[in-house]
């Protein structure tokens, strides 16, 4: 009896080391499954820092143009006198860059002649720009269309030189005189080919800015100008027109024999 009673208890100390190992087992297995998941946790760090890359490149600034509507006493929009040109309207004053500088220039339009120009605008005094003649003015100027034309006795060449330098100084009063110079009467001898073209760029100048100042057509200042020279006391005819020529180099001492050219008292028809 007593040696049934110790064989049951033997297996069960037997059984026991059987169990162990099995629950041994499974807790040495479980750290060999979970290595391979590390690494796809590190992955998801990378995947979620590329948006933040993207904003980084932004938008170039655009500097915005200042909006300039007047300068050294001039305005957009205005007339003015340029003097190799005439008239011409000021469309807008601009800022350009011009070899690494920035330059304000003056946009400058002739209509008739179909041409834009651009003017420094601290260059305006140099090349003689101006506003337009008073009134008063050009009452001056029409009145000296009435007046005694004055051709001096001397070359043609050198009376032409002298007219083209009172159409390019932009005076209203001296292209007044140059026009009233120059203009022949269906009465007188014709002009040449150089004179006329002298005469009708004076005409063209004058009558410009006359039809702007009175506000009026180039047409209407045209006839202005030449009623006007039809009352000078000159358009009486060809024979009165040698006379007066005579009168001139004997009492006004009009010839010019100042580099000793005697021949220079003859006029010259180009």
């Amino acid at each position: 009896m007593p040696n049934k009673t110790a064989k049951p208890a033997a297996k069960a100390t037997a059984a026991k080391p059987a169990a162990a190992k099995a629950a041994v087992k499974p807790a040495v297995k479980a750290p060999v499954a979970a290595a391979p998941k590390a690494p796809v946790a590190a992955k998801a760090p990378v995947a979620a820092a590329k948006p933040a890359v993207k904003p980084a490149a932004a938008a170039p600034k655009v500097e915005e143009k200042k909006v300039v509507t007047q300068r050294q006493g001039f305005k957009a929009n205005e007339f003015v006198v340029y003097p190799a040109h005439g008239v011409g309207q000021i469309l807008a004053i601009e800022e350009q860059e011009i070899a690494g500088a920035k330059l304000e220039l003056f946009v400058i339009n002739f209509i008739k002649d179909k041409m834009t120009l651009r003017v420094p605008t601290a260059k305006v005094a140099n090349v003689g720009m101006r506003k337009l003649s008073e009134p008063a003015l050009v009452k001056k100027a029409l009145e000296t269309l009435k007046g005694r034309a004055r051709v001096k006795r001397t070359m043609w060449s050198r009376r032409a030189q002298e007219y083209e330098a009172k159409i390019n100084s932009g005076d209203i009063v001296a292209i007044a005189e140059v026009v009233r110079d120059l203009y022949r009467s269906e009465s007188q001898p014709e002009q040449s080919y150089s004179e006329r073209q002298l005469y009708e760029a004076a005409l063209d100048r004058l009558s410009r800015e006359i039809a702007v100042v009175q506000h009026s057509t180039e047409t209407e200042a045209v006839k202005e100008i030449e009623a006007q020279l039809a009352k000078s006391p000159r358009r009486t005819g060809a024979k009165a027109e040698a006379a007066e020529g005579e009168a001139d180099a004997d009492t006004e001492g009009d010839i010019d024999d100042t580099d000793g050219d005697d021949t220079a008292v003859a006029d010259e028809a180009a």
